[in-house]
């Protein structure tokens, strides 16, 4: 019997990872990747954050859990690496069975957005995590239904970055002169302007490099 493959965005909350922490300090969106869980238990991690100043970094490197903090400078969003020898609640998750394709921090909750194959394994992902912290569904579809669009598809795209590009297309931010700026698209969308800018770099990335090869 073939399972169907649902898409799904859960909200996490109390996950005491330090990502979570340090947005509860610091009003940052973080878009991260999936954290690289160690033999030691210790993870990973890889994100990006807008680089208004020293705080999140100072933030970070004052968190005892976390090593070897490195920041890389870039004309966008700062890139940062970084030992936490406190694995994040999105293990939980993997391990349960999602295959996550979003991750992102905000106001010390996470926002995870991924797949998983058949209802037993979504039960199985929501109460995996629900052990130690709070898990909201915040929607599920089936993949080939109206969410999986055929744009997406084609352009090599994520649904989130569809969704940035979109947006911006609805709101004028593509016209000359702009009618909308990033920080009015962000707020369509309920996130940051530099999470929505790293989705539209993200996507006009990827519409660029089928385009042009």
């Amino acid at each position: 019997m073939i399972s169907d493959c649902l898409l799904v965005e859960l909200e996490v909350s109390d996950d005491a990872c330090p990502l979570a922490d340090v947005t509860r300090a610091v009003p940052v969106s973080v878009e991260a990747q999936v954290p690289q869980l160690r033999a030691d238990g210790a993870a990973l991690l890889g994100f990006s954050a807008p680089d208004d100043g020293d705080r999140l970094a100072e933030a970070l490197d004052a968190d005892d859990r976390v090593r070897y903090l490195h920041r890389a400078h870039t004309d966008g969003p700062a890139n940062f690496r970084c030992l936490s020898e406190r694995p994040c609640a999105v293990h939980d998750l993997v391990s349960a069975g999602l295959l996550v394709e979003g991750l992102t921090y905000r106001g010390g909750r996470a926002r995870v957005t991924g797949a998983v194959v058949g209802y037993d394994t979504l039960e199985a992902v929501v109460d995996r995590a629900g052990e130690g912290v709070g898990v909201r569904l915040e929607r599920v579809s089936p993949l080939g239904g109206e969410e999986d669009s055929p744009v997406a598809a084609r352009w090599n795209l994520t649904p989130r970055q569809e969704e940035a590009l979109r947006a911006a297309q609805e709101a004028g931010y593509f016209e000359v002169p702009r009618e909308a700026n990033a920080s009015e698209v962000a707020a369509t969308l309920g996130i940051g302007k530099s999470a929505f800018l790293e989705r539209l770099r993200r996507a006009e990335r990827s519409l660029f490099a089928e385009l042009l090869t």
